[in-house]
């Protein structure tokens, strides 16, 4: 393994959780600011977006874990703040339940096919 510990590139992680309807805008945004490197998961929660009564075979139910989609998107060359605004921008409608965005610092990365470790591993 190769040992950059010279190097002063930070490594940030983006994670966001966004309207499923607003991906393709948000991967497209990430593009835009060079990150385009994403995870996605489908996830439910709650947050300040209010339930919601729905009706299933004539039964009603309340709906108070919404879908969602979860982005991780680790970063060295594009800081984390450019980042999170390429996703607040895409995935904004103005109504409650647009998401949240959390940038994190990470400690340490390691690219495992090749060995690289910090910045260039990721």
């Amino acid at each position: 393994m190769t040992d950059d510990t010279n190097d002063d590139r930070d490594i940030e992680m983006v994670v966001a959780y966004i309207r499923p309807s607003r991906l393709d805008a948000v991967k497209e945004g990430l593009a835009e600011v060079g990150a385009p490197s994403l995870t996605v998961s489908n996830v439910r929660g709650r947050g300040s977006q209010p339930a919601k009564k729905e009706q299933w075979r004539g039964e009603e139910y309340t709906v108070d874990l919404h879908e969602k989609v979860k982005l991780e998107c680790v970063v060295a060359d594009v800081p984390g703040s450019e980042v999170a605004e390429a996703i607040c921008d895409a995935a904004y409608t103005g109504e409650a339940g647009d998401g949240k965005v959390f940038v994190l610092d990470v400690a340490e990365a390691y690219q495992i096919r090749t060995g690289e470790r910090g910045p260039d591993a990721v």
